[in-house]
């Protein structure tokens, strides 16, 4: 097969097809691990040297300092930032219905909104897929309730619910438009669902009170021309019906910690949906050796690659812990043993010994 660019190495897995090669990217690389590989690089940087297949991006929205470590943002929500790259809301900004009515969500068209998007497209458009994180229905509203607060309120208050998920769509449809108007390839929506144990709440709620904003949500995704990406960490397979309903191309990360097997998944879902992960960044990724980071990079491989629809990534994000190394043995081995067509017969033994 001939050489595809990274754009449509992974277009073609969001068609549940066969690309030339497994690709491979990460929601987050921590600068740790990236400046071990690469001294001094930014992720931009790191995705061109390194040969990952996508450039990822979001909306840029304004922040200010109000304390040591701490930012309030244009939802009004002020976040701390920690040790990792992502960061912790630590107050609030609606509780009631009342501040629901009073509150003024950010404008999607705000001049600025996409600066980042745009330097991508501008650089490397047509070669890297160029991805948007968006939101569908519940990040946004445990964002500015808070997570404990938005659990009560699903019993207590769900008509506030309904605003939260509506306001959340709509202003998401609304950036998607601008997104695809500026260049973007396809959006990731990082709501998490679930933990390791099961959902946040019933599927009877979920059902009632998020699924058909999810489905609204990806609907106008698109009707923009974007195909999406869902990350949830933990066990979905209780949502599983309405998440594949809502239309969504891809699933990631198949989360080990909660149970979510890829050899099932694949199985199961596979010609209904692309799947991405699940190499485990909780243990193996952290403190296993090479030779246990080749070795179930490969069972990745073997599960889910054939027939196409398959991107190998960590089972959530390469976070500070991960080693470096560890890092650099599996994405080797996406590169050795990823190519179309798969052959499931090789032998990798001391293949990790590199690395050690």
């Amino acid at each position: 097969m001939a050489e595809m660019t990274s754009v449509e190495r992974v277009m073609t897995v969001l068609r549940r097809g066969e690309p030339d090669r497994i690709p491979h990217f990460e929601w987050i690389i921590d600068k740790r691990v990236r400046h071990v590989l690469c001294p001094g690089a930014s992720t931009e940087e790191f995705t061109v040297r390194m040969g990952l297949d996508a450039m990822l991006t979001a909306p840029d929205f304004k922040t200010v300092q109000v304390a040591p470590n701490r930012f309030k943002n244009e939802w009004g929500i002020v976040v701390e930032k920690g040790e990792e790259q992502h960061s912790t809301v630590v107050q609030a900004a609606i509780q009631t219905m009342a501040d629901f009515e009073a509150y003024q969500a950010p404008d999607a068209f705000a001049p600025g909104r996409f600066d980042s998007l745009q330097k991508l497209v501008a650089r490397y458009k047509g070669k890297y897929a160029i991805g948007v994180h968006l939101n569908d229905v519940l990040s946004i509203p445990r964002n500015l309730m808070g997570f404990e607060e938005l659990m009560l309120t699903f019993c207590t208050e769900p008509d506030l619910i309904r605003r939260l998920v509506e306001m959340s769509v709509d202003l998401n449809i609304q950036l998607a438009g601008e997104a695809a108007r500026f260049g973007a390839d396809f959006v990731f929506t990082g709501d998490d669902y679930s933990s390791a144990q099961g959902p946040f709440m019933s599927p009877n709620t979920f059902r009632e009170l998020l699924y058909p904003g999810l489905k609204r949500a990806v609907k106008g995704f698109h009707d923009h021309g974007l195909p999406v990406i869902k990350h949830t960490d933990g066990n979905i397979l209780p949502l599983m019906d309405m998440i594949l309903d809502a239309g969504f191309e891809c699933l990631d990360p198949i989360d080990p910690l909660g149970g979510m097997d890829m050899v099932l998944m694949k199985r199961e879902y596979g010609h209904l949906v692309a799947l991405k992960g699940n190499v485990n960044c909780a243990t193996t990724l952290v403190n296993g050796t090479a030779e246990d980071v080749v070795r179930e990079t490969l069972g990745v491989i073997r599960a889910a690659a054939q027939g196409g629809g398959l991107i190998i990534s960590s089972s959530n994000s390469i976070h500070s812990t991960v080693a470096p190394l560890n890092y650099l043995a599996m994405l080797s081995t996406i590169k050795a043993y990823g190519r179309y067509p798969i052959r499931l017969d090789f032998d990798a033994s001391g293949a990790g010994e590199a690395f050690s």
